[in-house]
Order: structure tokens, then C-alpha cells, then sequence
């Protein structure tokens, strides 16, 4: 007799744990919009609907300043691009205008001349002159694109339903997880409760 009302104890507290712990994670989003209680006139809603608009905030900055950056944006750019082969592409093209724009009475000796005189310049300057741009256009980029900003917009763009199923999807294991701590820990107090009311 003594077992079985400690196991009935148990299975209830299991169940009630579980249940909780059910309810916590539905109440991360639901539900989505304020719902009225009349009796104690209050409004509830789930926490992520309620707090979207702080949420977005907070994630765009902690993304601009922890994560990623427009300095950091353009440094990757320009290594992709690869300075040398900025530099050749320059090369490249000046040499087309200058057989474009020159008169063609102009022998192409000197035109060769002119081409090495350019190209020794550009060998000079152009890996200052890309560094100059790289810094320019950062500040400039800073200045006018703001990532916050971006992903702010973005996430207050984001259906709920959409956002709930992503996390929903994402964290399904480790939410599966909660539910069953909530299960154990709820036996645990069970067993804890029986054997305080249940030993004399």
C-alpha cells in the first residue's frame, strides 16, 4: 500500500512537471497576440510576441558590434578580390584606353612608352591607393549602412508563426529535453512529498 500511493505520488508529480514545463515553452510565443482575461483584468501574450520589437533591437546590435561589421564586410570583399588582381584589371583596362583614346598616327612605340610609365605608377601607388579606397569606403559604409538597423527591420518583418516553427524546428531536441527534466524533476518532488506524508 505504502509503494503504490509513493508511486501514484510520483506519477503525478511526473505528470505535473511534464505538463509545466509543456505549457513554459508554448508560452514562449503563445499566444501571439494580447488576450484578455476579465475576471482580473489582465492582458497575456507570449514572450517573444510581446518583447519582438526589444528582441530585434537587442539582436542587431549585439550582431553589428559582437558578430560581424561593415569594416569586416569590405576587408573580406577586397580579399576576395584579391589586391593583384585588382591591380592587373586596372592595368588591363588602361591599356584598352589608351588604345581606344590615342590617335592612331601616334606610333606605337610611344604608346608602349606611355603604357610602362602608367603601369610603373600603378605598381607604386596602387596598393596605397586600394588601401586608401578600402578605408574611404568603410567610413562611408559605416556611416550610411547600419546592420542594426537592417536586422532589426528584418526580424519585426518576421511573421511569428514563421519565427515560432524556425525555433521550434531548430531547438526541437533540446526543447524536448526541458520537457523531460520537467518530468523527472516533477517525480523526484513526488517521491519527496510521499515519503514525508506517507513515513510517521
Amino acid at each position: 500500500m505504502f509503494w503504490m500511493k509513493l508511486f501514484i505520488l510520483a506519477t503525478v508529480g511526473a505528470i505535473i512537471g511534464w505538463i509545466t514545463n509543456v505549457l513554459a515553452i508554448k508560452f514562449i510565443f503563445r499566444p501571439l497576440k494580447p488576450v484578455e482575461i476579465p475576471i482580473v483584468n489582465m492582458k497575456i501574450q507570449g514572450l517573444i510576441p510581446k518583447r519582438k520589437a526589444e528582441l530585434a533591437k537587442s539582436v542587431g546590435e549585439i550582431v553589428e558590434t559582437e558578430l560581424i561589421s561593415m569594416e569586416e564586410i569590405i576587408d573580406k570583399f577586397v580579399e576576395a578580390e584579391n589586391k593583384s588582381e585588382i591591380i592587373f584589371n586596372i592595368k588591363r583596362k588602361i591599356k584598352s584606353l589608351i588604345d581606344e583614346k590615342l590617335p592612331a598616327f601616334i606610333p606605337s612605340t610611344f604608346k608602349g612608352m606611355i603604357e610602362d610609365y602608367i603601369e610603373e605608377i600603378i605598381d607604386k601607388e596602387a596598393d596605397k591607393m586600394i588601401t586608401e579606397l578600402t578605408e574611404k569606403l568603410i567610413h562611408r559604409a559605416t556611416e550610411k549602412v547600419k546592420i542594426a538597423e537592417i536586422i532589426e527591420e528584418k526580424i519585426n518583418d518576421f511573421e511569428l508563426e514563421k519565427l515560432e516553427e524556425i525555433v521550434l524546428r531548430i531547438a526541437k531536441k533540446e526543447l524536448k529535453h526541458i520537457e523531460i527534466l520537467g518530468a523527472i524533476i516533477g517525480c523526484v518532488i513526488g517521491l519527496i512529498q510521499g515519503v514525508i506524508i506517507l513515513i510517521p
